[in-house]
């Protein structure tokens, strides 16, 4: 890299310009992005409303497409002004190391001249007749790091004073050279294919550029995000921010800023609707399998997003969203920080960011948001998949449903979830729930053993459960009486057989086998401890429908607690109840 700057054109360098600039760009964004909010908002929702047939469904397409476009001109324009304000912020930075160097230089009439070396004047005595050392130019002495000879020191003592501040100089210069450099390359590539679509390829290249723009930006914004402050410091943090701040931050960091727990529910999810964008444009054209995987699955909650809600219906809300381990996604029914009673549904085995989870986990969350809020309107119900869960056909990871390692790490994240809902809730009091579906409850369970317990929850529901890691519910830090089973007859998951019996077994084969069951004298161990559903437990068991025998059914009583039709919506109609803070109408059951 060869650089013409010079120190006079640093020193004069209007960075109010290039603000200016940035602010110009920040307004586009800013407009794209309200001309989004109105197509999706009012003109999708108003023609879904009152209008049907072919050409209704062409128009609502058409704009769709209009506003995927204008979240890219959003994405784009935002980062834009991050890369021109960022340019400011380290321009700057040089710009007072040169200010500092030469005002220096004046307080001791130094001369620096245009191509960065100072003259110094006389000064000192000489040691054989005390006559005053001639003065003379010092020269920078090159990069950092580079080391003048030794052996010879000169006697006059404004050499090293000289030598520092056209080291000062130089280097000044240098930086802002590589700076000026670094940032022509990134605006150079900050452009848009031509035509009126936006196609997936185009948001590959988004997802590339606002990679670019984040390493850049890092002094600027990254280093000041509160990864490790607690979420009502960042929520807090996120109050104080200026608005233009908050937009560089939504424009260049959506992954980050929408995955941080304590910041407002509206945030979140403007910023990881952006980051849905970016990741689908990184996993497009990607041929493995996990890529594949993934892309149906934000592709099918990007659907539904775009889709909007029926009528009543609650909105989605996107709290979260990534490609890490086997995927992430938090989606709430109903806005969390606005709602007096918030329910997080953690679900277990064979949950994956895929298809499936799109189509089934959220709808079990959405109709179960759909009955609460029929009994009380400010509900909101989210579907948490911040973990990962174990995947029954993974190779060797598929022994890790048998093991407590994801649950700890699930229930970690999840204690930082519900802390951050607390955070950013507006009630004075709201009313939280826990929900572990199979290995999910599981993970609350390790949740609950966190210090303190899981942040702001009054009541912990488990479903079609294993064990939950401990033996009695009053272990789970919510009193006894705030702890709610549900478990169907015919789902063999909680009927699965203790670790003294599986070790037994494996050990000393059937013969063993039995043996560790005749051991479990109250036959009410689990795998992962006491049954919840067990007189020894000491849980309320609401009803459940029996569901399909294993015979006609397979498995499929494991997966009908949150289904709302017919005589399957026993066990749902008792969750919907517990989450609006009605638990003393739910129908119970005899322990076993």
């Amino acid at each position: 890299m060869t650089s013409t700057l010079t120190w006079a054109q640093l020193r004069d360098l209007r960075c109010t310009e290039l603000e200016g600039a940035a602010d110009g760009w920040g307004r586009s964004s800013n407009r794209a992005d309200a001309a989004r909010d109105r197509i999706e908002q009012h003109m999708l929702t108003g023609l879904r409303d009152t209008q049907e047939g072919e050409a209704a469904r062409a128009a609502v397409a058409r704009l769709r497409q209009l506003g995927r476009n204008f979240q890219y001109v959003y994405t784009e324009c935002g980062l834009l002004r991050t890369t021109l304000n960022s340019l400011a912020h380290e321009m700057k930075t040089q710009q007072r190391v040169l200010r500092e160097a030469l005002d220096d230089a004046a307080a001791l009439r130094f001369t620096v001249h245009a191509d960065g070396t100072v003259t110094y004047p006389t000064g000192g005595e000489g040691l054989v007749d005390g006559a005053p050392l001639p003065g003379g130019t010092a020269t920078s002495s090159g990069p950092p790091g580079l080391v003048p000879p030794s052996g010879l020191v000169a006697p006059n003592p404004n050499v090293a004073k000289a030598q520092d501040i056209a080291d000062r100089v130089t280097g000044a210069v240098r930086a802002a050279a590589e700076i000026d450099w670094r940032y022509a390359g990134i605006l150079r590539r900050l452009k848009a294919e031509e035509g009126l679509k936006v196609p997936d390829s185009t948001w590959k290249d988004a997802a590339g550029d606002a990679a670019e723009v984040r390493d850049a930006a890092g002094a600027y914004l990254k280093d000041a995000i509160p990864h490790d402050a607690s979420p009502a410091e960042r929520r807090d943090w996120w109050a104080g921010l200026t608005q233009e701040h908050r937009e560089e931050y939504l424009a260049v960091y959506p992954d980050q800023i929408g995955n941080l727990d304590g910041i407002p529910a509206l945030v979140r999810d403007a910023a990881n609707r952006d980051n849905l964008q970016l990741l689908i444009g990184k996993l497009e054209g990607r041929d493995d399998e996990k890529s594949a995987t993934q892309l149906a699955g934000l592709r099918e909650i990007d659907r539904q997003l775009g889709a909007g809600a029926q009528p009543g219906e609650p909105p989605m809300f996107l709290l979260g969203i990534s490609d890490e381990g086997n995927g992430r996604a938090i989606v709430s029914y109903g806005n969390p920080d606005t709602a007096k009673n918030v329910a997080a549904y953690v679900p277990g085995l064979n949950t994956s960011l895929d298809e499936g989870f799109a189509k089934n986990d959220l709808k079990h969350a959405r109709d179960t948001a759909i009955a609460t809020r029929d009994i009380d309107s400010s509900s909101a119900m989210v579907a948490w998949l911040g973990y990962d869960a174990p995947q029954l056909l993974d190779g060797k990871d598929s022994l890790a449903v048998m093991g407590d390692e994801r649950a700890e790490a699930g229930g970690r994240s999840l204690n930082g979830f519900m802390e951050g809902l607390a955070a950013s809730n507006e009630n004075d009091d709201p009313h939280m729930v826990a929900i572990g579906h199979s290995y999910g409850s599981r993970t609350v369970g390790a949740a609950t053993q966190q210090d303190g317990g899981i942040p702001g929850v009054d009541d912990i529901v488990l479903v079609g459960s294993p064990g939950v890691g401990v033996d009695h519910a009053e272990d789970l830090g919510v009193g006894q009486s705030h702890v709610f089973v549900g478990a169907a007859e015919n789902d063999l998951v909680t009927k699965t057989p203790s670790k003294l019996q599986g070790n037994m077994g494996v050990a000393a084969g059937p013969i063993g086998y039995i043996a560790g069951g005749l051991m479990d004298r109250g036959d009410d161990d689990l795998w992962f401890g006491k049954d919840p559903a067990s007189e020894a437990f000491g849980a309320r068991r609401f009803q459940a429908s029996p569901g399909p025998s294993v015979l006609t059914g397979g498995f499929e009583a494991h997966s009908l607690y949150f289904d709302r039709n017919g005589d399957n919506s026993l066990s749902s109609d008792s969750v919907a109840l517990i989450v609006a803070g009605k638990a003393d109408k739910i129908n119970m059951e005899e322990p076993r």
